[in-house]
């Protein structure tokens, strides 16, 4: 059976760190013995090439740098002038191949002086570990040489599960801690009668009283049990958000109320922390439900309220409960900007009220969704602090692959850009140049084709034109051939998604004569055309519908989160009329 390590906490502030060598691993143990309040003595020859992270710190008198070989008298008389010179500990860089490793592991072990060799288990009286940490919280995980990457994948793995604001809660608990101690202290000493009360006057009921000492033990005890209960049985979320009013309300009770202090009910604590509002910014996908995210579909289900853009398909709305309100922004040309105002008042009114906002967009909240601007408005608000942002499928993505066409081909695409054919208020937007490898993806374009084909191929266009210093018309951008391949993606990924495979020359008269079916967005490229040969003498081919699932009929997200149809029909499932609680 192998013997495990004994795992310690060293408070190593004032130590002498040797660290022998000059490769970027010396550069890490020197960051870590600085970051813990040691002294790093580096020793390297003077014509070693540093490390530039070394370099850096010695330049700025961080780390001090010993030009000379190692000699064993190093560890003897660099170290603490209170243990007579020796070092506190020893980290060889090297690695176990060079011999000088394994000698000056022999060295320290004979002097008993902590030593660590790089990736060598056997050479080393103590290792470090890998250290999540935050603020005076610190966890360490080790495999005991059996690998540090290992390691750090656990140690990132346990930290991801841990709640925000942990660390400044555990600097909380540990003052009140000391708190508890200091005034106990003081209240176990009054009970023993060990202090001076010279201003006393009159005497209490109980001054005649028998102090024994249980009393004492319990008076000096109670407190600093409840504050072990609040540490053993409050969830980690709601321990991480204690606030100094939680501290003193439980402080109070505590102490007036010492039978209650050996259990703790957190049912208040947890219902307050439910109640607080939140709001969600949510990506509800290209349009198909299926292509939700498990998160957006979480939040779809258990939101209070429901903001939803113009544009999130029926199909996704079908998902939502009955019993939850929802808002349809009433978002049309020439009231964006009003019908945007009044989903940000309709959010922070539920905010306000405690309750859960979800606010669904079409696509990813970030691509074009104006998810960066709420984020802002309601942290100005001063709810920074509980808004979540959930992604989406994007159609500048998504809407390419249903239509078969792949955004990036080796030899064909190496590069993706993502566009809006309309600015703000309305505007047009500076049109891309020509690059032969670039597969380009225009959202809310389609209004405007006519003129955004005309921005791109020609540099006279009335909404590109751009002008030199001396009046003439700047003919430096590159620009698109019309012959270059494009289609048009309407409606992605639902039943009546339409694809028009056509080129620049042709593509405005196509939506011309085929109609409009928004949302929608172009693609423009040569990777158009990688899946989908060009069918000559056609300026244009139409195909309709989208059957991308039919191979997962049975099997789709409602199916697999909430079971059969049949037990759905009460929670989701609004039909045509989305219930009477739909706003639009």
């Amino acid at each position: 059976m192998s013997h495990i390590s004994l795992l310690t906490s060293i408070n190593s502030t004032g130590h002498i760190h040797l660290i022998i060598g000059s490769n970027p691993l010396a550069a890490a143990r020197c960051a870590k013995s600085l970051e813990v309040g040691a002294k790093p003595l580096l020793i390297a020859p003077e014509t070693t090439e540093l490390h530039y992270a070394l370099q850096k710190r010695i330049d700025n008198g961080e780390v001090e740098w010993l030009k000379k070989p190692f000699e064993d008298e190093d560890v003897l008389r660099l170290g603490r002038e209170e243990i007579n010179g020796v070092v506190d500990a020893v980290f060889v860089t090297f690695g176990p191949r060079d011999p000088l490793s394994a000698y000056i592991s022999q060295l320290c072990r004979r002097n008993r002086i902590p030593v660590n060799v790089s990736d060598a288990s056997s050479l080393c009286t103590f290792s470090l570990l890998s250290t999540h940490t935050d603020g005076p919280l610190q966890i360490g995980v080790t495999t005991n040489g059996r690998g540090c990457k290992l390691s750090s994948r656990i140690r990132r793995e346990i930290a991801s599960c841990l709640p925000p604001n942990l660390g400044a809660a555990c600097a909380r608990l540990g003052t009140i801690r000391q708190r508890i101690q200091e005034e106990d202290h003081l209240t176990h000493m009054a009970l023993s009668g060990d202090l001076d009360d010279e201003d006393s006057i009159d005497q209490t009921s109980t001054f005649n009283k028998l102090v024994t000492e249980a009393d004492l033990d319990a008076a000096k005890n109670r407190r600093i049990r409840w504050l072990s209960q609040i540490c053993e049985y409050w969830p980690l979320r709601r321990l991480a958000n204690i606030t100094d009013a939680d501290v003193e309300s439980v402080l109070k009770l505590s102490a007036s109320n010492p039978s209650t202090s050996t259990t703790l009910d957190t049912t208040n604590h947890d219902s307050r922390t439910e109640m607080k509002g939140r709001i969600i910014l949510a990506g509800s996908g290209p349009g198909h439900p299926d292509l939700l995210t498990r998160a957006t579909h979480k939040a779809i289900l258990t939101a209070d309220i429901i903001l939803a853009d113009k544009l999130v398909p029926s199909g996704v709305l079908d998902l939502i409960p009955r019993r939850t309100p929802v808002h349809i922004a009433r978002k049309f040309p020439g009231n964006a900007e009003l019908a945007q105002e009044e989903l940000l008042s309709l959010g922070l009114a539920g905010l306000k009220a405690g309750k859960s906002v979800l606010r669904l967009k079409q696509g990813d909240p970030y691509i074009y969704g104006r998810g960066g601007e709420e984020f802002e408005f309601f942290r100005r608000e001063g709810y920074g602090d509980v808004v979540s942002v959930l992604p989406g499928i994007t159609s500048a993505l998504s809407a390419p692959l249903f239509a078969g066409i792949p955004a990036t081909q080796r030899g064909v695409s190496d590069q993706v850009l993502i566009c809006t054919g309309t600015g703000r208020k309305g505007k047009p937007t500076v049109p891309p140049e020509y690059v032969d490898t670039r597969t380009v993806i225009f959202l809310m374009a389609l209004h405007r084709i006519t003129g955004l084909v005309a921005d791109l191929t020609s540099w006279e266009s009335e909404d590109a034109k751009v002008l030199d210093g001396s009046g003439e018309v700047d003919r430096s951008r590159r620009l698109w051939k019309k012959e270059t391949p494009c289609a048009v993606v309407e409606r992605a990924s639902c039943p009546d998604q339409r694809v028009i495979r056509t080129t620049l020359e042709f593509v405005a008269a196509a939506i011309e004569e085929e109609g409009s079916r928004p949302p929608g967005l172009l693609v423009l490229g040569k990777a158009c055309e990688v899946l989908n040969k060009p069918d000559n003498g056609r300026k244009w081919v139409v195909e309709e519908g989208f059957k991308g699932f039919d191979d997962f009929e049975g099997t789709g997200l409602q199916e697999l989160v909430l079971g059969g149809k049949e037990e759905r029909s009460d929670v989701i499932g609004r039909g045509g009329s989305y219930g009477r609680d739909l706003k639009v």
